[in-house]
Formats: C-alpha cells, structure tokens, sequence
C-alpha cells in the first residue's frame, strides 16, 4: 500500500465516520453503510452504557474533532512536512493508549498506520472497543490493512517483538514504561493539563467559549483547562453567571458525586473557594485539579507569569489565552490540529525515523 493509499483510505474512513459526528447528524448514502451503520449506531450507544463518562454527547464530540482533520487537504499539509515511506516499511510500532476520553488514541493509530508501520495497539480498559470497530472498516476500505493492524489484550513486552512504542498513562506509568521499555526507541507520555490566562477584558462570547474548554469531556483530557490565571482583584461573579449554560454536568451522576464530595473537602478544612452549583473555583498553586474543581491564581504582571509558565512547560498541554502568540482561541482547546501533538513530541518526527530493532 502506498502513501497515497493510506491517505485515501483514511479520507474515506473520514467521509463513513462524518455520519456520526454529532447526535443529529443525518445518515448520507456511504457504501459502507450496508456493513457497518447499524452496528457503529448500536457500538455508540453500549459505550455510553459501559463507561458512564463517555455520554453520547461525548462520543460524538470526540468523532467530530477527527472528521475535521480527516480530509485531503489537512492530511496533505500534515504530511507535508516529513519524508514519509511511499511503500509499507515492514516495522512494527506498539500503542499504549490512554482511556480518560473516547478515541483519544486515534492520533497515534493514524500516525503509525499513515507512515506505513504496523500498528500493535494495547487499548485502556475504559475504552476498548471504538478503535477496534475502526479499524475493521480501514480494513474493508483497503484489505492491505488486515496485515498492518493488530491489538493485543495482554500486557505489552519484549515478545511481542516490535520495533518502536508510543505510551501514555499517568506519571507513575510513566516512570514504569520508561524503565521497561528503555531499550526501544520509544515516546512516553505523563500527565498534563491546561491553563488559560485571563486578563478581565475578554468578552462575554469568549468567557461562555472557556466554558467549552473546561466542561467538555467532564474535564478529564489534557487539553481541558484545569487552571486559571487572573490578575489581582479578579471579579469571579461574572465568569460564573457565563457559565450557566453548562449546568448540564450536573445531572451526570458521576460528575456531580465528585464535585459534593471536592465541596465537602473545601467545606471541612474551611478553605475558600466559589461555587456555581457544578463548579468549585478555589486558589491553589497546582495546575491539576480534582473533577469538579478549577484551580485559579492571581498575577500582578502578564511577563513574570509568562516567565513562569514557561518554567512549568513540561506539566501543561496548552494554554488558552488571547495574551500568548502561540496560545489557543477560547473555546479551542479540545479541536487540535494533526500537527498539535501530546506532550509537544512530534510524533511524524519520530516515527519517520525509527529502525528495526
């Protein structure tokens, strides 16, 4: 299978998935549908049933955020910047991936499968059957791909004779695969979150669009703003009457168990902190923060908090902000592009370099 193959198969692919992009979306006439519709449908709605987190709002946020780079023109602008094999390279990348979002392993799957490697996949518990009813449908686009996708149920290690590894978990797996899968060429991913500057003088739209970038997904992916900035004598009032439109949250049992019992905790040790009813806003130095809670600080001045974050560079994804060159549009954070790589590890980079062990 050539470049040109693969990139096809996945417009493709893209054109079957654009279907279910969003709860209303209306079914078009695909010449996959006859094999896969109903049985993706019913996938869909067992996965919001099996993993409470993944609620069909989500499901379908997370395939429309595909769909969107799942074209010719964003693949070929992507692809343009490396030196990617032209024919099948006959080396073989393992995937660990990560289970706190739907799909969230999609942009590692496609990076390898795009290159021309084999893809040995080890999906999470929480989200294990999506990529694999994918990957039936690449391999009915184009048959060469039964030979290039596998997954593999049990623990990942050295018999599985593979070439290179990408894995993502939290910092204590981290520490784990780096020092089990040292002798790989590998990338290994941590914990990050985001964080968003505010300066008091963002409109209303932009306010209501954070919201997105912190309720979305309940919160749980690295691109969610877990902290926010603010300059001294912030007035909080505002920016949580903006975000009354996310209420929803609240009625997600799982979600609101946790933001109780985080309130509790605040309530106990009397530490001071503002409450909407679904959001605990409280000041805190850290840039995680627990379901329910978003961590604010205040600055005195935009370049020492700039010099700052920079010094943390390696905890946060990406900050939303209208005050950084390279900072994401409010309302952003959860739509990156094929370029916006986990951990700002270019992972083309790595994978159009790798050799065979």
């Amino acid at each position: 299978m050539n470049l040109s193959e693969r990139i096809n198969s996945f417009i493709e692919l893209g054109d079957f998935l654009s279907q279910f992009s969003s709860e209303n979306q209306a079914q078009i006439n695909h010449p996959l549908n006859s094999i896969f519709y109903d049985d993706f449908k019913d996938l869909l709605s067992r996965i919001s049933n099996e993993n409470l987190w993944f609620t069909p709002f989500h499901v379908h946020a997370s395939i429309n955020g595909i769909c969107t780079f799942l074209n010719e023109e964003k693949l070929e602008e992507w692809l343009s910047e490396y030196v990617v094999s032209d024919q099948n390279t006959n080396l073989k990348v393992a995937v660990i991936m990560a289970g706190n979002i739907p799909m969230v392993g999609f942009h590692d799957m496609l990076s390898v499968l795009i290159s021309g490697h084999s893809f040995i996949g080890k999906l999470s518990s929480k989200d294990n059957q999506l990529l694999d009813f994918v990957s039936k449908i690449l391999i009915e686009i184009n048959p060469e791909f039964k030979e290039l996708i596998s997954f593999q149920s049990e623990r990942l290690s050295g018999e599985n004779k593979f070439d290179a590894i990408i894995a993502t978990g939290s910092n204590n797996s981290a520490r784990y695969f780096e020092a089990y899968f040292k002798k790989y060429q590998h990338i290994i991913r941590r914990n990050r979150n985001s964080v968003s500057i505010l300066t008091g003088k963002e409109s209303e739209l932009e306010l209501k669009a954070l919201g997105n970038d912190i309720f979305l997904y309940f919160g749980l992916g690295c691109r969610n703003v877990s902290k926010l900035y603010v300059p001294v004598g912030y007035d909080f009032t505002k920016l949580l009457d903006t975000w009354q439109d996310y209420a929803y949250v609240a009625n997600h049992n799982k979600y609101a168990n946790n933001c109780d019992y985080q309130r509790s905790l605040l309530l106990m040790n009397r530490i001071e902190h503002f409450d909407n009813g679904f959001l605990l806003l409280t000041e805190n130095q850290s840039i995680s923060s627990p379901i329910g809670v978003v961590n604010y600080e205040f600055y005195s001045e935009i370049d020492s908090l700039k010099e700052s974050l920079a010094l943390n560079t390696d905890l946060i994804q990406c900050i939303v902000s209208n005050e950084l060159d390279h900072a994401i549009p409010f309302g952003k954070a959860q739509e990156p592009e094929l370029w916006d790589y986990a951990d700002d590890v270019d992972t083309m980079a790595f994978l159009t370099k790798i050799k065979s062990n």
